[in-house]
């Protein structure tokens, strides 16, 4: 059995619990067909019955997926979406989440990051995003810095955390694979964050400054960057998501679905909250990722200088 195999069943089993006669929907573009095909067939060997439908890829993170895709996810009992851009912040995909469909998002996914982040400690990657977000939760107020010079305050007032550690058997459960985080989405947000790996954009040579003010982004030392948010309409700059990274198998890529879960990692998003406890819909979602963070949430040290220090 290859890696991407045995990640394949474990996505299906463990972490969506497929059952036989279930309707499953993975959807896929052209550059994730690969990873759907090993998808579709370890749902068809549990005895589910998957149907696969390619789409072409989205322009950016959390634009709306085709009519066709939307009504497919609607109709599924568990559905599956290893695409280059993220459906998880999109109206279709929340609406199957309503409806009562468990599933998954695997925004640029490759079959090389499957396989390795599939393979982590489950138990311990579990504990530590749920220690996370159980701290998320009911807090006032989270720090985080760096040594290249965010100093970033976020306001958690009335917020709920939620563990992204796997576990989507639930009717209703969404998250993304691979897993391994703890986030929150702020009340509010003011500060510097400083970032080398963007969302869309990928890696940059030189850092990418990132000014919060009342919530919003600011100002940013990448055009482009601000550009992709711009283009999601006024509220595209809403500040969206704090998380923290628990998966020790993530490396830095520039793939920000594997970079956000890097164990030692804060990571900040822009535009969609409404997915994930805050009050904004809009057709685009983007992370950036702070590392060496040093990250204190009333008062308690989670993170210090990239060590994971939380208690889990």
């Amino acid at each position: 059995m290859s890696e991407l195999e045995r990640a394949s069943e474990t996505v299906v089993g463990p972490c969506l619990g497929v059952r036989a006669g279930e309707d499953v929907v993975i959807v896929v573009d052209r550059g994730t067909r690969a990873i759907g095909d090993a998808l579709r067939d370890a749902a068809v060997a549990l005895g589910a019955e998957p149907v696969m439908a390619v789409m072409e890829p989205r322009q950016v993170d959390g634009e709306e997926p085709p009519a066709a895709v939307a009504a497919a996810l609607a109709a599924a009992t568990v559905f599956i979406a290893p695409t280059t851009r993220s459906l998880s912040h999109t109206r279709a995909r929340k609406a199957a989440s309503e409806r009562g469909a468990r599933g998954a998002t695997l925004p640029g996914v490759t079959e090389d990051m499957l396989a390795r982040l599939m393979a982590a400690d489950f138990d311990l990657m579990g504990r530590r995003s749920r220690a996370v977000a159980a701290l998320l939760t009911g807090a006032a107020a989270a720090h985080v810095t760096c040594p290249r010079g965010t100093d970033f305050r976020a306001d958690l007032t009335g917020r709920e955390g939620i563990a992204d550690d796997g576990d989507l058997r639930a009717p209703g459960a969404f998250g993304n694979l691979p897993c391994g985080e703890g986030f929150v989405s702020p009340l509010a947000g003011e500060g510097t964050i400083v970032t080398r790996s963007l969302a869309t954009v990928g890696l940059v040579d030189e850092p990418v400054t990132l000014t919060v003010a009342g919530g919003r982004l600011a100002d940013a030392t990448l055009e482009r960057f601000t550009a992709l948010l711009d283009g999601a309409g006024p509220d595209g700059r809403n500040l969206a998501e704090l998380g923290v990274g628990t998966n020790e198998r993530a490396t830095l890529t520039g793939l920000i679905l594997e970079d956000e879960k890097m164990l030692g990692t804060v990571h900040v998003a822009f535009g969609a909250s409404a997915g994930i406890g805050g009050t904004v819909s809009v057709p685009v979602h983007l992370d950036v990722l702070i590392e060496d963070a040093t990250l204190d949430v009333d008062g308690a040290r989670v993170l210090d200088g990239g060590r994971f220090v939380l208690e889990a």
